[in-house]
C-alpha cells in the first residue's frame, strides 16, 4: 500500500475518481503509514476508526455520484482546530481532554467536500513556537536528517506536525495555521508547499485564538497545485467570524501553469540581512533568474519599516495572547488544580497547564499592555504595524508580488536554539511582515543546502490576490523541479 501513500493529492483525487482504488484502501494505507512513523511524534492523537467510517461514507457517496471536491482524501488536522467529539489540545496541558463539542468551520469545510479526517497533528503550545519544541506532547522529529547523520531535526513551527506528517507521507495534505510564519516556516524546513492566506480569506471560528488579529488557517500540502485545491475548501465567507472577509473564493488550482509573463515580481532590499547564510542568498538569486526566465520582470523594492517588523511582532502578538489565554481558568473545562480559593485554584491551574514559552508571552503581554507601559510598547508597535502595511502597499503599486527566502536558515537540530529565545524568534525574520500587514503569502521548496535539507522560497502578494501567488508559485516549482524526499528511518 506504500504506493497510495505517496500519491499527491490531485493524483489521488484521480485515482479515485477513476476507481483504481477506493477511499478505505487509500485511508487504510494511510492509517498503517501513520502507526508505522511514530518516531516522529507528528500525531498527537490517531483517529483510525473514524478515519475508516468517514472513507466507507465517502465510497458510499461516490456510489452513489455525489462525491465532493476532495472525496475519500485523507488529511491530518492541526491540533489548533476545534474537531466535534475528538480531543482538541492546542499542544497544551491546560485543555487537558478537552472534546469540543463543535467542529471549526476549516475542517467543517473540508468534511463537507469529502475529506477524510486520519486525526489531530502536533503543534508549539498554542502555536508559539519556530520549532515544535513547547508542545506538552513532546517535539516533533522531522523525516529529513541530514547527510550522513543522524541527529533528530526540528520541522519547524507551530504547525511542525502537519509539515512532517505532508513531508514523511502520513497523510495527503494537512491543515495549519500562520501567526508570524508558522506555515511557511515549517514547509520551508521540511520541503513541503505553505500557503498563509490573506488575513480573512479563511475563518478562525472554531480555531483556538492565539493572536486573534494575526492568526490565519491554511494548508500545507506535497505540491503547489495540491495546496491550491485545499485551500479552494477551507477559504470561505463564515458569518460566525467577525473577521471573515464576505468574497467568493476564486477556483484556485486554476491559476497554478499559467503564464507568469509581463507580471513584476520585486525584490525587497531591506531582506538581505546580516549573517544571511550564503546559500539562501544564492538561492533566492536562483529565484529571480528562474522568474526572469519565466518572463516576469524583476523590480528592486524597498520595504523600509522591515526592520521594525519582529519587535513590533512580539509585542503586538504577546499582548493578545495574554488576553486570549485569560479564558483558561480550570473553571469550566480542561485541567482543573485546586487551590485554598479562587484565586490560588486560578493560579495553580494555570501554573501546572501552561508551558514555558506559552509563560513568556502571556508575561511579556501582560507588561505592553500595563498602565505605565501601553504607550510606549503596545501603541507604539501598532503604529508601526501601519507603517509596515503602508510599505506594502506602496510597493504594490509597482509590483503584482514580491520573493523573498521564507527562513533565514535551513532546519536545525532539535534542542540547538532552545535555550536562546531571541535566536528562536529570529527564525521569523523573513515571514512576520505578512501577518502583520495581513497579506497572503506561499513558501515554495526550491533547493537543499549542503546538507542536503530543504530551502524555500518565498512569494508575498496582495491582499486577496492569492492566484498571481498561485500561478508565480507553480512557475518557481516548475524551474526549481524540487525532488529530494527523505530517506525512510523511522
Amino acid at each position: 500500500m506504500g504506493e497510495l501513500t505517496s500519491l499527491t493529492l490531485k493524483a489521488a483525487l484521480d485515482g479515485l475518481a477513476a476507481k483504481q482504488f477506493s477511499a478505505a484502501e487509500l485511508t487504510q494505507a494511510h492509517v498503517e503509514a501513520v502507526e508505522a512513523a511514530r518516531a516522529l511524534n507528528a500525531y498527537v492523537l490517531e483517529t483510525p476508526e473514524k478515519a475508516l467510517a468517514m472513507a466507507r461514507a465517502s465510497d458510499e457517496r461516490r456510489a452513489k455520484g455525489a462525491a465532493g471536491p476532495l472525496e475519500g482524501a485523507p488529511l491530518g488536522v492541526k491540533d489548533l482546530f476545534c474537531t466535534e467529539g475528538v480531543r482538541s489540545t492546542a499542544g497544551s496541558k491546560i485543555l487537558g481532554d478537552f472534546q469540543p463539542t463543535y467542529e471549526s468551520t476549516v475542517t467543517a469545510n473540508l468534511w463537507r467536500d469529502g475529506a477524510v479526517m486520519l486525526g489531530k497533528l502536533n503543534m508549539d503550545e498554542f502555536a508559539m513556537g519556530s520549532s515544535n519544541e513547547t508542545s506538552a506532547f513532546g517535539p516533533v522529529v522531522s523525516p529529513w536528517r541530514t547527510q550522513g547523520g543522524n541527529a533528530k531535526l526540528t520541522p519547524g513551527g507551530s504547525s511542525g506536525g502537519s509539515a512532517a506528517a505532508v513531508a514523511a507521507e502520513l497523510c495527503l495534505g494537512a491543515t495549519a495555521t500562520d501567526t508570524g510564519g508558522s506555515i511557511r516556516q515549517p514547509a520551508a524546513f521540511t520541503g513541503t508547499v505553505g500557503v498563509k492566506p490573506t488575513y480573512g480569506r479563511c475563518s478562525r471560528w472554531g480555531i483556538v485564538a492565539f493572536a486573534s488579529s494575526l492568526d490565519q488557517a491554511g494548508p500545507i500540502a506535497r505540491n503547489v497545485e495540491d495546496a491550491a485545491i485545499l485551500l479552494k475548501s477551507m477559504a470561505g465567507h463564515d458569518p460566525k467570524d467577525s473577521t471573515s472577509l464576505p468574497v467568493e473564493t476564486p477556483d484556485f488550482p486554476a491559476f497554478v501553469g499559467r503564464s507568469v509573463k509581463g507580471l513584476k515580481v520585486g525584490v525587497p532590499r531591506e531582506y538581505r540581512v546580516e549573517g544571511m547564510p550564503v546559500e539562501i542568498d544564492r538561492l533566492w538569486e536562483q529565484g529571480v533568474a528562474w522568474l526572469k526566465a519565466a518572463g516576469c520582470e524583476i523590480v528592486e523594492v524597498s520595504l523600509p519599516h522591515t526592520k521594525y517588523a519582529l519587535p513590533a511582532y512580539y509585542i503586538v502578538a504577546p499582548a493578545e495572547a495574554s488576553s486570549n489565554l485569560a479564558r483558561y481558568d480550570g473553571m469550566r473545562y480542561g485541567l482543573r488544580v485546586e487551590g485554598g480559593n479562587l484565586t490560588e485554584t486560578y493560579e495553580a491551574t494555570r501554573a501546572a497547564g501552561f508551558g514555558a514559552e506559552v509563560k513568556r508571552r502571556i508575561l511579556i503581554g501582560a507588561y505592553v499592555l500595563s498602565a505605565g507601559y501601553y504607550d510606549a510598547y503596545y501603541l507604539k508597535a501598532l503604529k508601526v504595524r501601519r507603517r509596515i502595511a503602508d510599505d506594502f502597499d506602496q510597493a504594490f503599486q509597482n509590483v503584482d508580488a514580491l520573493l523573498t527566502p521564507t527562513a533565514p536558515s535551513a532546519a536545525f537540530s532539535l534542542g540547538e536554539k532552545s535555550d536562546d529565545p531571541v535566536a528562536m524568534y529570529l527564525n521569523d525574520i523573513f515571514t512576520v511582515t505578512v501577518n502583520l500587514a495581513g497579506l497572503p503569502g506561499i513558501s515554495v521548496p526550491a533547493g537543499t543546502d549542503a546538507a542536503g535539507l530543504p530551502l524555500g522560497l518565498q512569494l508575498i502578494g496582495r491582499a486577496l490576490d492569492e492566484g498571481t501567488l498561485f500561478s508565480l508559485a507553480g512557475a518557481l516549482e516548475q524551474a526549481a523541479d524540487f525532488r529530494a524526499k527523505p530517506e525512510k528511518w523511522w
